[in-house]
């Protein structure tokens, strides 16, 4: 049987399909009114796509005046792909259909244990486990995408020195090759913050031409789009936002080499912790009383439940790390000025005045404000996003 990754499509055909995952379900007079073609090679690519299965017929639009016009939309079950995003905190694997939608999902804790082999074993093993489950073909499955934490190399497919894991081995893994040789599939790789922005950007089919996405974790990441096309730089600068300069004279950072008074020395959830424990060794008032006992083992769970409970000091602290991002957002938005802008990691998930307070302060510090109407969100999908945008990604071949 011949793979469904390895059906050449023409191109013309690729135009369609691109057109229709874009704006289905769509009549033909509509695809014929955005494309260049003619009535009769549009008629032919779309008998083809429907006997390819790539494109299925979903009802009737609304009449214009003569005949109900057919609709056409993706068939979701042409071809499925995994995604797969490995960060510092947890990994998330997914299997998503032609139309994006999940499937299946299945995600681990990133620990001491954890090394490269394990987790890609792990990650192998699920992929096999859902495909049984769901009972497809291996033939059916596009390939793997893999958002990941940088800095890397994506067209050689290795993660080159990521900071702050807690496993070891982290260091020039051949995560494109280690996949391809378990799974037998293709395998394609990039910045988790990339991929997190692709599944936003198509999970909003309304977006404006240019976005940028700020991820907040246990440090900063950052992706741009322009006219639905990912912004490369000249090399994966992992952590580079972290590296922004908020006070020259400020806090040294934790890794040597690290800008005094960056970003990520005050918005991160090594910052947060960090400061929450030197406010229960200070013994802060505002702060719960079985932090004066365990100072040393406060969490960004600890954190979570104080804010919650409306401990006044914690949610001072929370406001002040908000304004610092708020400020980083605005030097960003003077710089870029994109039209959108998503927030999201673990931080902006678990706190949601965080966003507010960002956003505001970001907005106050703009130059031009007042003109400049930039959009914020939260995005759709939470931390899932990496995931899910990692299988966009091989879905978005078929079109290239």
């Amino acid at each position: 049987m011949k793979l469904v990754r390895d059906r050449l499509l023409h191109p013309k055909m690729k135009e369609v399909l691109d057109t229709v995952r874009r704006s289905g379900p769509i009549s033909k007079q509509e695809l014929l009114s955005v494309s260049k073609m003619t009535s009769s090679t549009l008629t032919r690519l779309l008998e083809d796509a429907l006997s390819l299965r790539i494109l299925a017929e979903v009802g009737l639009g609304e009449s214009t005046g003569g005949r109900r016009p057919i609709l056409y939309k993706v068939n979701p079950q042409y071809a499925y792909a995994f995604g797969l995003d490995i960060s510092r905190t947890r990994c998330k694997l997914v299997l998503v259909d032609l139309a994006h939608q999940v499937l299946d999902a299945k995600d681990w804790p990133m620990t001491n244990a954890v090394t490269p082999d394990s987790l890609l074993r792990l990650a192998a093993d699920a992929a096999d486990s859902m495909l049984l489950k769901h009972e497809l073909r291996k033939e059916a499955v596009l390939g793997m995408g893999v958002g990941a934490v940088g800095p890397l190399d994506r067209i050689a497919g290795v993660i080159q020195e990521p900071l702050y894991f807690p496993g070891t081995g982290w260091h020039q893994v051949e995560v494109r090759r280690m996949l391809e040789e378990m799974l037998g599939i293709p395998v394609w790789l990039d910045n988790g913050a990339n991929t997190a922005m692709m599944a936003e950007y198509w999970r909003d089919k309304d977006n404006p031409g240019s976005l940028l996405y700020v991820m907040v974790g246990i440090g900063l990441r950052s992706a741009m789009m322009t006219n639905g096309r990912l912004v490369y730089g000249a090399v994966d600068m992992e952590g580079a936002l972290g590296q922004m300069i908020i006070q020259a004279d400020g806090v040294a950072h934790r890794m040597p080499g690290g800008n005094y008074g960056a970003l990520e020395s005050y918005v991160s959830i090594y910052a947060l912790e960090k400061t929450a424990r030197a406010l229960a060794k200070k013994e802060i008032p505002g702060i719960p009383p079985d932090w004066l006992r365990r100072p040393e083992g406060i969490t960004l769970a600890d954190i979570n439940l104080a804010n919650a409970n409306g401990y006044p000091a914690v949610t001072a602290m929370l406001e002040e790390a908000a304004s610092y991002l708020g400020i980083g957002l605005a030097n960003m938005l003077n710089v870029l000025h994109p039209d959108k802008v998503y927030l999201g990691g673990t931080l902006v998930a678990a706190f949601p005045t965080f966003f507010e307070k960002a956003v505001a302060v970001a907005r106050s510090r703009t130059m031009y404000h007042s003109r400049y109407p930039v959009v914020f969100s939260m995005g759709h999908l939470g931390e899932s996003a990496a995931a899910i945008g990692a299988a966009i990604m091989v879905i978005n071949q078929l079109v290239e």
